[in-house]
């Protein structure tokens, strides 16, 4: 992964503060926020595969989607812990690998958002043929479209980048090696990368988004025409908790990435990254238990277990 135009051979990621104090506060944060991360995540996946009441495929997305999450926040935050100690620099490659993975997991996580909001629809609109329309196999190829289209996304906007050239300076002001703060300290035309990534990312943003605009409207409407309070405010909450979280990915990932650039700032964009990428991960698993009534069960009882074996 090499650019043989380049004279850059390391970046400098200078996201944070250099006062010492701060350091150590924002390492203490960033580390319970990663601990809470890779915890939370591993216990929903470990109830979900292990109680038979949630073996459908609500849970089965869910269990997916808390897999990227460990992986959407492991590409950034364990090298922002070690910048903390060992210096802000990044090598060439490892730079343009930690955006090529930030890519591909971001993109499979917007698919996974989208093929939960088509689950809930399915299951609130047409009950009766849900495990039929939701078997199995389609679940499966649908997760393996989630990470086909992460694929084709990263390397859509990877490949182009790897032909720019980086003469200096090499100061990323970012704690992580994020596309439009890569593409800043190019020194040649990037008109060709921008449109790719703004072609790519309209594809995916646009697609994703509308399958989970029309699954949300066909929702609301589906619970607007039930005659029972407690059968609507019921089925509402079984989606709340996907609602929030698409809400919590999707405003934060636009600002970042889509927004003019002339409403763009340093410190805007490190707070909308840190939402999505190091805080969202860890948000997740604690908003579907407390708004999901049955991953809360399971995992009461799994705890409840631990303690007696202790």
């Amino acid at each position: 992964m090499e650019n043989l135009n380049s004279t850059v051979t390391y970046f400098i990621l200078s996201g944070f503060s250099c006062n010492i104090p701060v350091q150590i506060f924002l390492f203490l944060v960033f580390s319970f926020i990663y601990a809470i991360t890779l915890m939370g995540n591993m216990i929903i996946m470990v109830v979900i595969k292990n109680y038979s009441h949630l073996q459908n495929p609500m849970y089965f997305f869910l269990s997916h989607l808390s897999f990227l999450d460990i992986c959407y926040s492991s590409v950034t935050v364990p090298k922002v812990l070690l910048n903390f100690f060992i210096g802000q620099t990044i090598s060439y490659n490892n730079c343009i690998t930690q955006m090529f993975f930030i890519l591909l997991t971001g993109g499979a996580e917007v698919f996974i958002l989208t093929a939960m909001a088509y689950d809930r629809y399915i299951a609130i609109r047409d009950p009766l043929h849900y495990v039929e329309t939701m078997n199995i196999l389609f679940c499966k190829q649908l997760v393996g479209s989630a990470w086909a289209t992460g694929l084709f996304y990263a390397i859509a906007n990877t490949v182009p980048i790897l032909k720019l050239a980086f003469c200096g300076p090499n100061i990323i002001r970012h704690f992580s090696c994020e596309f439009p703060s890569l593409l800043a300290l190019s020194c040649t035309e990037t008109i060709t990368s921008k449109i790719m990534f703004y072609v790519t990312g309209g594809i995916v943003g646009l697609f994703t988004f509308s399958l989970t605009l029309v699954s949300y409207v066909n929702i609301f409407i589906t619970i607007l025409k039930m005659n029972s309070a407690e059968a609507r405010k019921k089925t509402f909450s079984t989606c709340s908790s996907h609602l929030i979280v698409v809400a919590l990915f999707y405003v934060t990932g636009y600002f970042r990435y889509l927004r003019p650039s002339s409403i763009s700032s340093v410190v805007m964009d490190e707070l909308f990254s840190v939402q999505y990428s190091i805080s969202t991960p860890m948000l997740n698993p604690i908003i579907y238990s407390l708004k999901t009534k049955e991953v809360k069960e399971a995992i009461k009882h799994l705890l409840n277990i631990k303690q007696i074996n202790q």
